[in-house]
């Protein structure tokens, strides 16, 4: 099969012919329609993703969409000519979406929402597992709760609006003065961080008391706002990127709390990959009720020109998440 193949960090990925892969026991062998770039893949790309644990030689490529091909041994649920999609690959020793064929672990996969393409549906896995664990598993978002999400317009953002909403939470969303009417179609209340204090909209939105529910998708100074942002005493911060060195004081004087977001752990460590299929198969739902729709860049790639696509990542020219197409 053709394949992306990475074999040195910093370096191009090579168009090449290699095997194509069986599905072993609890594996499902997957014919690779569209596969999603995540700036995280570009990072990979550039051995600048020491979390992603990556071996090389490596075929990169995190969020999958396609057919079934076979199923291996113990495979249930799940027969040649299905639709899937799942976020299967492209870090640990997992071969990734950057191939015609990809052998994946079936936990990870759900049935493909059948109002999505190909393109749209691999549009999604990471971003709406990030989100999902943020909003749902980790934050318990609820009906009548005020959720402020930073970096709105983005990946995790953009999807994270819609599950909140769909929830029934009032959502808030931060993002620059270019995103705020992406933010305002979505259905939340746009907020511009160029011009606005923490402490402005934090009286403006609640009073003073802060939002039940902060979400971090951004990271650094990002986060140590988010701390100030959150309802006194029953709030809680969840982050997506809280990997760096913070002060908690102003969350603690807040007597709120605060929890973090890995969401490649069950790839890396085969914990809890089950729950993976489960996220995906209530996205797959909400998808099919009209409750998300995947924000998706108009353009066409191919495995001809990943380059380009992982260009447009990197340089935040995507208006909207960037596809390859492989199928």
């Amino acid at each position: 099969m053709r394949a992306l193949v990475l074999n040195e960090f910093d370096t191009p990925l090579r168009l090449t012919e290699i095997e194509t892969p069986t599905a072993g026991p609890g594996q499902v062998l997957v014919k690779v329609g569209a596969s999603g770039v995540n700036p995280l893949d570009t990072k990979i790309r550039a051995g600048k993703a020491a979390h992603a644990r990556r071996v090389l030689p490596a075929v990169l490529g995190l969020d999958l969409a396609g057919v079934v091909a076979a199923v291996g041994p113990d495979v249930t649920g799940f027969a040649p000519g299905d639709e899937v999609y799942g976020l299967t690959g492209g870090v640990g020793d997992l071969q990734g979406s950057l191939a015609e064929y990809a052998a994946v672990d079936a936990r990870l996969l759900a049935p493909k929402p059948a109002s999505l393409s190909m393109r749209e549906a691999a549009a999604l896995p990471l971003v709406a597992i990030t989100a999902w664990e943020g909003l749902v598993d980790r934050a318990a978002v609820d009906s009548g709760q005020k959720v402020l999400v930073h970096g709105g317009a983005g990946g995790i953002g953009h999807v994270a609006i819609q599950i909140a909403r769909a929830r029934g939470a009032e959502v808030f969303a931060t993002g620059s003065p270019r995103s705020l009417s992406t933010i305002e179609k979505l259905g939340a209340t746009p907020i511009d961080y160029t011009s606005t204090s923490v402490e402005e909209y934090v009286e403006t939105h609640t009073a003073g008391e802060g939002f039940d529910v902060v979400f971090d998708t951004v990271g650094g100074a990002t986060l140590d706002a988010s701390f100030a942002a959150a309802r006194y005493y029953t709030g809680h911060v969840v982050s997506a990127l809280g990997w760096g060195t913070h002060s908690i004081a102003p969350l603690s004087f807040r007597g709120a709390t605060y929890s973090g977001v890995f969401t490649l752990l069950p790839m890396l460590t085969g914990r809890a990959r089950e729950h993976h299929g489960q996220i995906m198969a209530n996205v797959t739902a909400l998808v099919d009720q009209g409750l998300l729709t995947p924000l998706v860049d108009p353009r066409h790639f191919t495995l001809e020109t990943v380059a380009d696509a992982h260009r447009t990542v990197e340089t935040g020219d995507a208006r909207g998440k960037v596809v390859v197409d492989v199928a």
